[in-house]
């Protein structure tokens, strides 16, 4: 974490915890079935990471090595198929969320979701535009979002209460952090990774209410100028 963050004891967040509602892989399903869906999800996220999340539903099936038919009895939608393809994402931010409600250091909570979910928005390249708009046909996306600001602006006032956060700090911040490091998620990982550390770092030094008189070194700077990012063979 960039700086000191105090500690405060008030009572566990009452908000309701984050969840998804997206498909799940039934008990009862054949083990050839069971196999056709984990291929095409593998291959999902394969196709969306080298070619972004619109690229054809066929090639996902061609890569999976199903018929196009299969594809579809499976996942009906291109919302279906991308939620469930960043199911271990979107579970992961879930189990975070829930974690950062209950820390008794508010600051620290909040600093860690946001870590979590920056590095998850630059590593899976599609993963951004998944959490970002909810693709309400695959998620329940009013309860949840809904879920996910109320336990968001929680956070915000008990880390607020407890003197962490500057009075003028506003919970529309966080979506405009999460929007600027989205923007990083087509570049390649040896890149994209440590400009959201920086930018994380940066930004949240600047939230507090006491940043550190001698705040520690900032991650390591990305090759990147403004003609864009260096490749690091020196290409």
């Amino acid at each position: 974490m960039p700086a000191e963050i105090s500690h405060n004891t008030d009572d566990p967040a009452s908000a309701a915890p984050l969840g998804t509602a997206i498909d799940r892989l039934p008990a009862d399903l054949r083990p050839d079935a069971r196999r056709n869906r984990e291929r095409v999800l593998k291959a999902a996220r394969e196709v969306f990471a080298a070619q972004g999340i619109d690229a054809p539903m066929s090639t996902v099936a061609r890569r999976a090595g199903v018929g196009v038919a299969t594809l579809y009895r499976r996942f009906p939608t291109r919302s279906a198929l991308l939620a469930a393809a960043f199911d271990d994402q979107l579970a992961e931010c879930a189990t975070v969320f829930e974690e950062a409600l209950a820390d008794p250091n508010p600051g620290h909570g909040l600093y860690t979701l946001l870590e979590t979910v920056c590095t998850t928005l630059v590593t899976d390249r599609g993963f951004d535009t998944v959490f970002m708009t909810g693709f309400p046909e695959a998620l329940d996306c009013g309860r949840e979002r809904a879920c996910a600001e109320a336990g968001l602006n929680h956070l915000v006032q008990r880390a607020l209460d407890a003197g962490q956060l500057r009075k003028d700090f506003d919970t529309a911040d966080i979506p405009l952090l999460l929007l600027a490091v989205s923007g990083l998620a087509g570049q390649p990982p040896e890149t994209a990774l440590p400009a959201a550390r920086r930018l994380l770092t940066y930004l949240f030094q600047s939230f507090q209410a006491h940043p550190p008189s001698r705040p520690g070194p900032l991650p390591p700077a990305p090759r990147m100028d403004l003609t864009g990012p260096h490749r690091t063979d020196g290409v």
